[in-house]
């Protein structure tokens, strides 16, 4: 690719007359733009799209199938992986353009798969999901795949709402933002090409976290569950979404959480290999009171109901654990037995900490273990507390 003055002079033109509406006028500007820099990317991209709104449906197939090619060349997945897509919704994919895209993207045979572990500062991981399996199950899941385009103001997904996708960002930008005190909305994070959202309702049922809206045109890669469910004959593609998951999850827990947002990149690293992430049903028994703790949690998803029972037989409910919260750490820090049972209310997700992990690497950090006995002892007041209520 040879991005000359004069190449980018010709697409400007193009983007002014395509804004004025006048589509022949701005494919013609396109193409020109391609003579001289034919391996442009962006410039395929745009006859693409110029060719479909205009109803000329094979030109269309054919020139997002060579923007698939031109974007794998420049190494942009993403890119290259919807012009496919689209390819494909218009009939004209060359079934050898995904091949090509698999050897280019896909994982090398005997590499290692994806794991719960984080990404080290400075390692390239890859596209999530789509880097992370072999060529065949690669091909597969771009068949299953969509694209979707939004304008500025559209919302993706709303809070509340039930969902059952997630989504890549391939261009453009978008705002996430959660209702808080008194309904305002707040805006938490920012998107751009290349992040990816909404992952929790593809792998399990429940409403969305977030609303997420596009703040200028935009286009993403849906993964919905349904399509990846059919991918049997793939059971990489399952492997690398739970793989990529959970590390979303621990990845947010450990960037946000006051007792981890601290710690060193190094120490991080090697505690999310020692969390075991487990889905519990609704109604199990986590803590046993009076038993020996062996474990420290985390709660990521859902809700739990800890509870007392006093000498007179009489059970005393404890204020209830939400996500975000941690428990078992009193028995761990004090070395005593469990001081309350704690039992799953809603299906629930943990991060699990076996003792000898939580002694190697929580204790060893003497301002987190400060914390740590803070929050145990605030729990002990509101234990007593609700004994003489």
């Amino acid at each position: 690719m040879v991005d000359t003055p004069h190449a980018r002079s010709l697409k400007a033109q193009a983007a002014a007359l395509a804004a004025q509406g006048q589509l022949e006028a701005a494919l013609a500007g396109y193409e020109d733009a391609l003579r001289a820099d034919p391996g442009d990317p962006e410039g395929h991209q745009r006859v693409a799209e110029l060719l479909e709104w205009l109803e000329r449906t094979p030109e269309a197939a054919r020139a997002y199938d060579d923007a698939a090619l031109a974007w794998t060349r420049v190494g942009d997945l993403l890119r290259a992986v919807a012009a496919t897509v689209l390819s494909r919704g218009l009939r004209g994919a060359r079934p050898q353009t995904v091949r090509t895209l698999a050897e280019r993207f896909a994982l090398s045979p005997g590499a290692p798969a994806p794991s719960l572990a984080l990404v080290p500062e400075g390692a390239d991981p890859g596209v999530p999901i789509l880097s992370w399996v072999g060529r065949e199950a690669f091909v597969a899941l771009v068949e299953a795949l969509e694209v979707r385009a939004f304008w500025p103001g559209q919302k993706v997904v709303e809070e509340g709402a039930a969902g059952d996708s997630m989504f890549a960002l391939v261009e453009g930008r978008a705002e996430v933002a959660r209702r808080v005190e008194g309904n305002a909305r707040q805006v938490v994070a920012t998107l751009g090409p290349g992040q990816f959202f909404g992952e929790v309702a593809l792998v399990s049922e429940g409403p969305r976290l977030a609303s997420v809206e596009v703040t200028e045109r935009s286009v993403l890669l849906e993964f919905k569950r349904e399509h990846l469910a059919r991918l049997t004959a793939h059971p990489e593609v399952d492997v690398a979404v739970q793989a990529f998951y959970r590390r979303r999850l621990v990845e947010n827990l450990l960037r946000t959480s006051p007792l981890f947002n601290k710690l060193s990149p190094e120490l991080k690293l090697t505690m999310s290999r020692e969390f075991d992430l487990r889905a519990i049903p609704a109604g199990q028994v986590l803590l046993t009171q009076g038993q020996s703790g062996d474990a420290f949690y985390l709660l990521l998803r859902g809700q739990c109901l800890p509870s007392l029972e006093q000498p007179s037989g009489r059970t005393v409910a404890l204020p209830e654990l939400r996500e975000g919260d941690v428990f078992g750490e009193i028995s761990l820090l004090l070395d005593k037995p469990v001081s309350a049972t704690v039992r799953t209310r809603t299906d629930c997700v943990v991060l699990r900490l076996e003792r000898a992990a939580f002694e190697r690497h929580l204790l060893s950090q003497p301002g987190l273990k400060g914390l740590l006995m803070r929050m145990g002892t605030e729990r002990l007041q509101q234990t007593a507390k609700a004994l003489f209520i």
